[in-house]
Formats: structure tokens, sequence, C-alpha cells
């Protein structure tokens, strides 16, 4: 366990899988009770049961894209363990298609759960951390590497997450006199079942088609755990972990 995190409460939205997943059971390891939010619970109760911390873990079906059952998600984690300290704002969705052919319907499916969702989420951490005592907490938004360079066909997840650096900035700044600190993680190449797709073969910017390296998505429930274990007086306001030898820096 991680000193002074024993019994500190989270909410990881998307825990049921991947990145969420993977923060969750490092939450858990280090002695935080941990609210797992997702749309099929199944995941959820599966992620803490494998984590060996049962007695610490809340499995709640939630769907980040009504505003009522994020409300109802941090009501339930308030009433449960009084407070909350942490929220990695970590559900997505990706949806890929050259611009002249993305479906309306798939722009706003992606736009209301990247963007809608995590706001909706950001808004009921505030008003909780705002009002409980001791005051304050840590919001961690799941950026991407396409918050700073896009991928090709990726006009919706590129333009929201791109967004959600909007979204980090402005309630990192707004946070201060409440003690929120927000920041945000930028995450390259995981090997998740989402991203598995990269290591076959991904589409490059000169229209090549290559594999790509990935790295072991522990590696990023590490980092947010390091993010979330910082004092309030101090924050990473971004923090980008990636596969070493993906291509990033120089990307098309």
């Amino acid at each position: 366990m991680t000193a002074g995190n024993e019994g500190k409460v989270a909410i990881v939205t998307g825990g049921g899988t991947g990145i969420g997943k993977s923060a969750a059971l490092a939450l858990l390891g280090a002695g935080w009770r941990v609210a797992l939010a997702g749309r099929r619970i199944e995941p959820l109760r599966d992620a803490i049961g494998e984590s060996g911390a049962a007695e610490r873990g809340l499995p709640i079906a939630t769907d980040v894209t009504d505003p009522a059952s994020v409300e109802a998600l941090f009501a339930q984690v308030t009433q449960r363990w009084g407070r909350v300290d942490l929220l990695f704002n970590n559900a997505g969705v990706s949806i890929g298609a050259p611009i002249e052919d993305f479906a309306i319907e798939d722009w706003k499916s992606v736009v209301d759960t990247n963007l809608n969702g995590m706001f909706y989420c950001l808004r009921e951490a505030f008003r909780a951390m705002k009002a409980q005592s001791p005051r304050g907490g840590r919001i961690i938004n799941n950026g991407s590497i396409s918050a700073y360079a896009p991928r090709p066909n990726s006009i919706a997840y590129t333009a929201t997450k791109h967004a959600v650096t909007g979204l980090t900035k402005t309630a990192a700044l707004d946070g201060r006199k409440y003690d929120i600190a927000v920041g945000q993680i930028d995450v390259g190449n995981a090997a998740t079942e989402l991203a598995a797709r990269l290591g076959v073969g991904a589409l490059q910017a000169n229209g090549e088609t290559k594999a790509e390296p990935l790295m072991d998505v522990d590696v990023v429930g590490r980092s947010v755990l390091y993010m979330a274990s910082l004092p309030l007086e101090a924050n990473v306001l971004f923090h980008t972990v990636m596969a070493t030898k993906m291509p990033f820096v120089g990307r098309g």
C-alpha cells in the first residue's frame, strides 16, 4: 500500500476494462476505496474480484452520457463512503471513418461520451469536493496522444480529445479556490482490447499500414496512482505516458 492513501475514495469511470480497470486495480492495491463505474455491471464485478480487495470495491452501473445517471453515481458513493477524493474521468469511445463518410449519429455518440460525459462527471466531482470536509480532491481526465496529434480518419475522437484539454485547463483554474487539483493523462498505445489493432496494423499518415509498438496497460495504472498520490498542493497538469517506440514525436 502507498502510505497516506489508505481509506481515500476514488471513482473510476470506464472501470471494467482497459485503462480504467488498470487504474482501479492500482488504486485498490494501494489501499484506496474505489467505485468502478461503467455501462455493464459484470466487468466491474469481475475487476473487483480480480483485485483481491473486494471489501474496498464498489461496482456501479453508470451511463456517463446521462446526467441523471452520473448524479446517481456520485450520490451512491458519497452515501457509502462520505466523500470523493479522486475522480479518474476515463470513460471514452472511438469510432473511425473518413470525414466525408462519418455518420452524424456516430459523431454525436463520440461527442456525447468523450466530451459531454466527461463534463457531467467533472461537474459532479466539483460539487462533491467543494462541499465535503476536508474540502477538495483531485480529478484526472483521460486525454490521449490524439489530444495533440491526430491519426488518419479520427475526426470525432481527435476533436473530443482536444476538447478534453480545454476542460482540464479550465477546471484546473476554476478548481484552485476549492482545493481541487485537475490534471490530464495522455496515453499512447497501451495494450488494451481497444488498442490491440495497433499492434497488428495501423494506418499511418503517409497512407501505409504498419504494426506499432504497445506497452503494458499496467504502466498506465501506475501512472494514475502516482498522480493520485500527490498532496493537493502539487498537481501534474499533463502527463504523457506512451510506448517508447510508437509514432508520436514527428508523427506524420
